[in-house]
């Protein structure tokens, strides 16, 4: 098979139906849209609207709160970390900042800080200066030799 072969099934696309266009298309002079009324005329928006009844959408209570200043952390495991120490693209005898990590490719930005979490296992001695990160994280790099230094720890 060669590209200019390539077909698609029979039936698979239907050609666009045009409207108003004369007696014999079978969509002529209304267009489908029968006659008269709200629907048959052009500019009408009534997605949502009942006929006055109240609308599902503000029948339905509101629940939850959006924070409006709430920190979006990026997020790396260390099993990752490990991987990044093997592969060479993390130096596990300096310390590794937030800027090492998003160098290494490990984490595409930083957003409001990194955040370590306890995922897969770390066998290398590290010493990490991030954001964040959780308490089994804390205790896995510390049982593996190294150490991870918060820097404002973030209100659990």
């Amino acid at each position: 098979m060669k590209l200019h072969e390539l077909r698609d099934n029979p039936g698979a696309t239907k050609p666009r139906k045009r409207v108003g266009r004369g007696p014999g298309s079978g969509t002529g002079k209304t267009g489908g849209r029968g006659i008269k009324g709200q629907k048959s005329r052009s500019g009408v928006a009534i997605n949502g609207y009942e006929g006055g009844q109240m609308p599902l959408y503000m029948r339905l209570p509101k629940r939850g709160f959006n924070k409006p200043n709430r920190k979006k952390y990026a997020v790396v495991n260390l099993g990752l970390i490990q991987k990044f120490v093997d592969a060479g693209k993390l130096d596990a005898k300096s310390a590794i900042t937030e800027d090492a990590l998003v160098a290494s490719g490990l984490v595409r930005r930083k957003l409001d800080g990194i955040r370590v979490l306890a995922k897969g296992d770390i066998t290398a001695k590290v010493n990490l200066e991030v954001t964040g990160a959780s308490k089994a994280a804390i205790e896995a790099v510390e049982k593996a030799g190294g150490s991870l230094k918060v820097a404002n720890a973030p209100a659990a």
